[in-house]
């Protein structure tokens, strides 16, 4: 008996074996994935140090940013929300008690709250506020209500806002990070895929620098649980106009000290 060629088929499978072959030793040879830096900025490939350098670089050059988040601070915590440039900022702070907005152009620094905010504020100093408002208190506050407040710049409270309201001076504040710095995770925010450093292993704070366009920080969790932060809109800018004269009122003296 004479024995029958093997037919087509055989031929078939096995070339589909070769290419599979070859398929699985070229995965195994470019190491079985995509390159998780293909597309980014590079700053994923260095070591935390030079990351938290050129984060650093990048927020200085910038001439605006968007921060919101919390603070935590003496046991208070505050919701902020500030959008910040060279020449001013705007936006608001909220504690356990009240919100109140800050306007700063150049040097002339705005406050505005409701009469609330003003009624609860302690005019003399001697935080005798428990024991309520007097009637010349509220009629002062109802003056106030929704008014923009210029802060007079030889007022204890006008560095403390000012700090709000300072770009360098908020960043250069809240950027730090404490301890050994080490490579975190990496994520998204945003939809933008980020790399995180570390002080102290996370203890110190934990930072997530953009992987796409230029490195800025884009969120920081602050160490010891002191709050989270997101940094966003660098170098969008953004209008900044004196509010109209009737809707200011110069309170012309030291402000009244906020119960909170």
């Amino acid at each position: 008996m004479t024995a029958l060629p093997p037919g087509p088929a055989a031929p078939v499978r096995r070339a589909a074996l070769t290419v599979a072959l070859c398929a699985a030793l070229v995965t195994a040879l470019t190491g079985c994935g995509e390159d998780p830096d293909a597309g980014t900025n590079g700053v994923g490939k260095l070591e935390a140090v030079a990351i938290e350098k050129k984060a650093k670089a990048a927020a200085e050059a910038a001439d605006a940013v968007r921060v919101a988040g919390t603070l935590v601070s003496k046991g208070g915590t505050y919701k902020l929300n500030m959008r910040l440039k060279k020449s001013g900022a705007v936006g608001s702070v909220t504690s356990k008690n009240s919100t109140f907005e800050l306007l700063r152009i150049e040097d002339a620094l705005y406050l505005k709250a409701d009469a609330g905010f003003w009624v609860h504020a302690d005019s003399d100093g001697k935080g005798d506020e428990a024991e309520g408002p007097s009637k010349e208190d509220e009629a002062a506050a109802e003056k106030l209500d929704d008014k923009y407040v210029k802060v007079p710049q030889g007022d204890p409270a006008y560095k403390q806002l000012r700090g709000f309201t300072d770009m360098d001076v908020l960043l250069d504040g809240l950027l730090g990070l404490h301890g050994k710095l080490s490579k975190g995770d990496r994520g998204t925010i945003g939809g933008v895929r980020t790399i995180e450093i570390m002080g102290g292993e996370g203890n110190g704070g934990t930072l997530a620098v953009s992987l796409e366009g230029e490195p800025y920080p884009l969120q920081l969790d602050r160490a010891g649980d002191a709050g989270v932060l997101t940094l966003g809109d660098w170098g969008q800018d953004f209008p900044l106009e004196a509010p109209a004269k009737g809707e200011t009122v110069d309170y012309g003296r030291q402000l009244p000290r906020a119960s909170d």
